[in-house]
C-alpha cells in the first residue's frame, strides 16, 4: 500500500477519524515518515449546504480542539484550513514540502470523487496519497460469498463476518510508539464557529458530548448496561443503547475497540451488540459493491417503478411527518425528538420510515434526505441502507407487504407510553391503553386529560388500514415485475 522506506515528511489528513488513539492513518504516517504534520480541512463543499446552526459542525470543532490539545502535549499540533478540500489540501501539502499525504478511506460517493481529484493534484506536484482502512472492520471485497461475490443478504454475511473476525482485526494501532515524529504546529489551532460562518448550537444541552474522552465515558456507561442490551434495546423510553453512533461517525472512537469489547463480552447483550456492528459493516460494503445505491437508485431496480404520491397533498403530509403532526403518537414523538435533539432511536427510525413510505405513500428518498439533514450521526451508508430496508427496495429488506402498524408498534415497544408522554406532554394524562391511539379514547378520557383532538393534538392524517390497502396496490408493480 505504501513504501517501506520512510518519507522525510508527510501530512496526515484527518477526516472521519478525529482521535489519536488507535488511528490507522496516523500510525501509518508516523511509521513511514520522519516528520508528520496533522491537518483538518473545514470543507466548504460540504459546509456550504448545511444549516448555520448544525450540531455536527460544533461536534467536529469541539473534537478538534481536544485533538489539537492532545497533539500539542505530544509535541505536535493541528493545522486547520477552511475552503474546498480538493484545492486546499494539495496547496497545504505543497506549502509544507511533504512527500506524502496519509488519510483513512472515505466511502461516500462525493468523497470518492473528491479523493480522486486530490490524488490527481497531489500526483501532479510529485506527492503521493496513501489511504487505509480505519472506519470499518471489513470493507469492500473483504467478506465475499463462496462464489466470490458480495453479499446481498445480511444473515449469511454476518456468519462470514463473524467467522473471519479474529484478534488481528481488533488489534489497536500503537500510535504512541512513534509519537516523537509529530511535527509541531506553530499556527493557531481551531477556528471558532463564527469564523466558519456557523452559529452556536445546543449540542451539550441535547446530551451530546464531543471528543475522544467523552466517547470513552459514553462507552464505560454503556458497558454497565450491556448485559440487558438484547432485552432492552428496542425500548425507546429506556437509556439502553450505546449512543456511540455519533462517535463512530466522526471517528472519536475506534470500531476496533468496540468490536474487541463485544467479542470479549459474555451473554446475549454482547452478542447482539456485535451483530449490530456487523450490520454497520454490511451497509458500507453494500455501498462499495452496488454503486447504484450511491446514485439515489433502489438496490432492487424494480422498486423504482413505484409511483409515489406527488403534489400539494403529498407535500403537506411530508411537512406533517417532518414536524411531528401526523396524529400517530409514536411517529410524532420520534420526529419531535429528532428535530429537537438530532437523535432518533433505531426502532423508531424503522417505524417512522415505514410510516412515510407505506402509510403516506411518499418516496423514501424524501425521508432519506430529511434524516441526512437532521441526524447528528448521519452516515450515508447506514441511512441509505435503513431507508431502503424500510421501503422494501434495498438489500435484505423487509417484504413489501410487511407494513409497520404505528399503533401496535407503540403498544409493543412503549407499552406504558413513557416515550410518547415525554415528547407529547399534551397526551401525558391519557390512559396507557389509548395513548398510542388517542382518537379511540372515550370522550370522558379526553376531557379528563384536557385534550380536544384537532386542537391540542391532531387527528390521524391517514387511516392506517386504508393506507395499507393502498400501499399493497401501489407495490403491485413490484410483484408483477
Amino acid at each position: 500500500m505504501w513504501m517501506d522506506t520512510p518519507y522525510a515528511s508527510a501530512l496526515l489528513w484527518l477526516r472521519r477519524d478525529l482521535r489519536l488513539q488507535d488511528n490507522a492513518a496516523l500510525y501509518h504516517a508516523l511509521k513511514s515518515a520522519g516528520r508528520v504534520h496533522c491537518a483538518f480541512v473545514f470543507d466548504t463543499a460540504i459546509l456550504d449546504d448545511l444549516p448555520r446552526h448544525d450540531r455536527r459542525v460544533a461536534f467536529i470543532r469541539e473534537s478538534l480542539l481536544e485533538l489539537d490539545g492532545g497533539l500539542r502535549r505530544l509535541g505536535g499540533g493541528l493545522l486547520t484550513v477552511h475552503g474546498e478540500a480538493a484545492e486546499e489540501l494539495p496547496r497545504l501539502a505543497a506549502r509544507l514540502g511533504v512527500q506524502a499525504v496519509f488519510a483513512s478511506h472515505d466511502y461516500e460517493p462525493t468523497a470518492q470523487v473528491r479523493d480522486a481529484l486530490v490524488r490527481e493534484r497531489l500526483a501532479a506536484a510529485g506527492i503521493a496519497l496513501h489511504t487505509s482502512k480505519d472506519h470499518v472492520l471489513f470493507e469492500r471485497d473483504e467478506v465475499l460469498t463462496q462464489a466470490g461475490k458480495p453479499y446481498a443478504v445480511f444473515t449469511p454475511y454476518s456468519r462470514s463476518w463473524l467467522a473471519r473476525l479474529d484478534d488481528f482485526y481488533v488489534r489497536p494501532y500503537p500510535v504512541e510508539r512513534y509519537a516523537g515524529r509529530l511535527a509541531p504546529a506553530a499556527e493557531a489551532g481551531v477556528p471558532s464557529l463564527q469564523d466558519l460562518g456557523f452559529e452556536p448550537t445546543d449540542l451539550q444541552a441535547v446530551g451530546v458530548a464531543p471528543g475522544q474522552a467523552a466517547a470513552q465515558d459514553q462507552l464505560r456507561a454503556f458497558l454497565e448496561r450491556l448485559p440487558g442490551y438484547a432485552r432492552d434495546r428496542d425500548l425507546p423510553a429506556l437509556d439502553a443503547t450505546s449512543r456511540l453512533s455519533v462517535h463512530l461517525r466522526f471517528g472519536t472512537i475506534s470500531i476496533r475497540q468496540l468490536a474487541g469489547l463485544a467479542r470479549a463480552g459474555r451473554g446475549d447483550g454482547a452478542a447482539t451488540w456485535l451483530k449490530e456492528l456487523a450490520w454497520r459493516d454490511f451497509y458500507f460494503q453494500v455501498l462499495a459493491n452496488f454503486p447504484q445505491v450511491g446514485r439515489g437508485e433502489s438496490f432492487r431496480p424494480e422498486y423504482d417503478r413505484i409511483a409515489w404520491e406527488q403534489g400539494p397533498v403529498a407535500e403537506e403530509r411530508f411537512a406533517a411527518w417532518c414536524e411531528g403532526r401526523t396524529g400517530y403518537p409514536l411517529v410524532d414523538a420520534a420526529m419531535l425528538q429528532l428535530g429537537r435533539t438530532g437523535f432518533m432511536h433505531n426502532r423508531l427510525r424503522m417505524v417512522t420510515a415505514s410510516f412515510l413510505c407505506k402509510d403516506l405513500g411518499l418516496d423514501w428518498r424524501w425521508g432519506e434526505r430529511w434524516f441526512a439533514r437532521q441526524l447528528n450521526d448521519y452516515d450515508f451508508a447506514a441511512n441509505n441502507g435503513g431507508w431502503q430496508w424500510a421501503s422494501s427496495s434495498g438489500c435484505d429488506a423487509q417484504p413489501y407487504f410487511r407494513i409497520f402498524n404505528p399503533v401496535s408498534q407503540g403498544e409493543r415497544f412503549d407499552p406504558d407510553g413513557a416515550f410518547v408522554r415525554q415528547w407529547l406532554p399534551q397526551l401525558a394524562r391519557l390512559p396507557k391503553d389509548v395513548v398510542h391511539a388517542p382518537w379511540t379514547a372515550r370522550p370522558i378520557d379526553l376531557s379528563e386529560a384536557g385534550i380536544v383532538l384537532g386542537r391540542d393534538y391532531p387527528l390521524p392524517i391517514v387511516d392506517h388500514a386504508q393506507a395499507r390497502e393502498e400501499t399493497l396496490r401501489r407495490y403491485a408493480v413490484v410483484k408483477a415485475a
